[in-house]
């Protein structure tokens, strides 16, 4: 699929992602929206977010142009983009992709069947971004488009650390970095630098963490207490849960925060394929990747991670670890 040719008529043009947005969320909708416009220039494009982090508006191209108060006078859009989400992920965007007269979903994720007219679906693929990149024409290209494409490829790879890194994500990272934009600040700013607050709610993520199932998994909260005490918002969360697997001998790792009373963001994290957590989050309305899926529950803590635990050793035991 080119999706130029899919877009060629289309004089609105609205995109999108999932609420939470990460880096691969708004990496791939500000570089397609700047290919739109750059290659459409007849066409309105307008680009639909929930507030990010400050790392991803200073080092995303574009992001001034977002829209976040989802608050538009175009009554029916002639194309919306659905972008690493399916469409039940969209949020407040949900009413123009349901009103638009064309439907297109490019997504990574393995529970999503596609939910678009026209679907680029590709769960094996590393992140939207390098689906994304497929359905540009490479001259056509420009180093901000290349740097947006490369942030999101970054923070879904764990900067190609993760096994959703293939060949050919490589192949296209070391193509988009020919554009010559900063890459080693851009690593350090989106991926490895946090906050003070940041590091004070890991921090104590960590000091309160759980061991379970014979040192196989490992767990920790955070409440709301906990995160007015600190002031922290939800984005000051991010990474917690891969923090968490990077225990020696943790196989899985579950992190939760609560969002209001007795409801929680559930992350979870795998270091082994032995354990799908993409299959876990599913059971209770989520979903995600083998390796890193998530979910949001309405139930005590306790019953959550009782629930999940059951599951998890189920898995264990089905591979014989247990």
């Amino acid at each position: 699929m080119k999706i130029l040719d899919e877009l060629r008529d289309c004089e609105t043009i609205a995109i999108s992602g999932h609420v939470r947005p990460d880096g691969d969320c708004v990496g791939s909708c500000m570089a397609m929206a700047l290919y739109l416009r750059d290659n459409l220039p007849d066409a309105r494009v307008d680009v639909f977010l929930e507030d990010f982090s400050e790392e991803l508006e200073k080092n995303i191209a574009g992001t001034d142009t977002v829209n976040h108060d989802y608050v538009t006078d175009v009554e029916h859009y002639d194309a919306f983009l659905c972008l690493d989400c399916e469409n039940t992920r969209l949020g407040d965007a949900m009413g123009f992709y349901a009103a638009a007269k064309k439907t297109i979903n490019i997504d990574h994720h393995k529970t999503n069947p596609g939910c678009g007219m026209v679907n680029f679906v590709v769960p094996t693929a590393s992140s939207t971004c390098e689906l994304v990149y497929q359905v540009m024409d490479d001259e056509k290209l420009t180093k901000d488009i290349a740097k947006n494409l490369y942030i999101g490829m970054v923070t879904d790879t764990g900067v190609f650390m993760f096994s959703n890194t293939s060949r050919q994500t490589m192949a296209i990272a070391g193509r988009l970095m020919e554009f010559g934009f900063d890459y080693p600040t851009i690593v350090r700013e989106v991926f490895h630098e946090k906050s003070y607050v940041q590091q004070q709610i890991l921090g104590r993520a960590l000091l309160e963490s759980i061991l379970f199932l014979d040192g196989k998994c490992i767990f920790s909260r955070i409440d709301r207490k906990t995160m007015q005490f600190y002031q922290a918002t939800s984005s000051d969360l991010d990474g917690i849960s891969s923090q968490l697997s990077n225990t020696k001998g943790c196989l899985c790792a579950i992190f939760m925060y609560e969002v209001k009373p007795l409801t929680y963001k559930v992350s979870l994290r795998s270091t082994t394929d032995d354990v799908d957590v993409a299959r876990i989050a599913e059971k209770f309305g989520g979903g995600g990747h083998i390796r890193a899926a998530g979910c949001t529950v309405n139930a005590p803590y306790h019953d959550i991670i009782n629930n999940m635990s059951e599951l998890i050793e189920q898995q264990l035991t089905d591979h014989g670890i247990l």
